[in-house]
């Protein structure tokens, strides 16, 4: 069955979906761990910062963060530590001007650009004459991650994927976040957006006539900013083309999606019904969990990341067939 019943159960402390959602922002400690930054310079001339963290010799996973996100996100260190654990080398590719400076061009990154995944994952196979073997990606990189896979249906050379929080449906997640407290989470984001905005067009001319500071939702700032620079004919075409749920079906590498009931992003009606699954992809759906939470355990000084042993666990089983190579 491609349905998962999970084994996951909130902390007894943290049991609501904004609690579970907050904890790990505001207060999970750092992971320390050892990164290895490169940038990657691109056709169009732009460029990509890479963060590698792991032993050189061994299978490279994918990681790609959520929207304005990066290493420094709550989850990113936490999940490349622990497939580092497990014997892996983690690529966590920073989307365009989401690394250690703004990108070049005008354009930056959506719910839906894939060729930048798809140049890196080429530069990896002709660097060591191996593509990666797996790929995670959470919220916003969860949707581009699956819409990628849709996209490459039986040629994608990656043997794993995981899945965390996903949007499934652009247009119903920008109206679940205009709702309730949930508008909070909204307005945090869209300030980070702007905010970005206006760095990169410090260096370079816009090509657009917006006044960024009167976007104050996404559906606003996706028509005017996202869809203007990305060649969208508005915010509808762009939620249309690259809400990832659609190409869900088309999935034929082995992929788990982990996504929470009671996730403040989006509605119950969000993640696809079971009769959209294929074979080769696993839909766990714990009835708690919020965004990008899933947090256990049985009080502070015993907190369990499940989501990011629940990644390891899923790509650990590459190990037992997978040569060490590396980058």
């Amino acid at each position: 069955m491609p349905l998962i019943e999970s084994r996951f159960k909130p902390a007894w402390w943290l049991r609501s979906a904004h609690a579970q959602t907050l904890w790990p922002a505001l207060f999970r400690r750092r992971v320390e761990l050892r990164i290895d930054w490169q940038r990657l310079e691109l056709a169009d001339g732009d460029f990509l910062d890479l963060a590698w963290s792991g032993p050189t010799d061994a299978p490279i996973v994918l990681f790609f963060h959520g929207l304005e996100g990066g290493l420094d996100s709550h989850y990113a260190r936490g999940v490349m530590r622990c497939l580092n654990e497990r014997g892996f080398r983690v690529c966590l590719m920073h989307f365009r001007g989401c690394g250690r400076g703004p990108n070049r061009l005008p354009i930056s990154y959506h719910s839906g650009k894939t060729d930048d995944p798809e140049y890196l994952l080429q530069w990896i196979t002709q660097q060591t004459g191996y593509p990666p073997v797996g790929a995670v990606g959470v919220s916003l990189g969860g949707n581009v991650l699956l819409k990628w896979l849709g996209e490459q249906g039986a040629a994608s050379p990656l043997r794993r994927a995981v899945a965390i929080s996903v949007p499934f449906r652009l247009d119903q997640a920008a109206d679940r976040l205009e709702r309730g407290l949930s508008r909070l989470y909204q307005a945090h984001l869209v300030r980070r957006l702007r905010r970005s905005y206006r760095e990169k067009f410090a260096h370079i001319p816009s090509p657009l006539e917006v006044d960024v500071a009167r976007l104050d939702t996404f559906r606003l700032f996706d028509d005017q900013v996202t869809a203007a620079l990305h060649g969208f004919a508005g915010v509808d075409d762009y939620y249309a083309r690259c809400s990832s749920r659609q190409f869900i079906p088309r999935i034929r590498v082995p992929t788990l999606i982990l996504h929470a009931r009671d996730d403040p992003f989006m509605s119950p009606e969000t993640p696809p019904r079971s009769e959209e699954l294929p074979d080769n992809v696993w839909l766990e759906l714990p009835n708690a969990g919020g965004h990008v939470g899933f947090i256990g355990g049985r009080g502070l000084g015993r907190i369990a990341y499940y989501a990011e042993q629940r990644v390891a666990e899923w790509l650990g089983e590459l190990n037992h067939s997978t040569q060490r190579r590396g980058v």
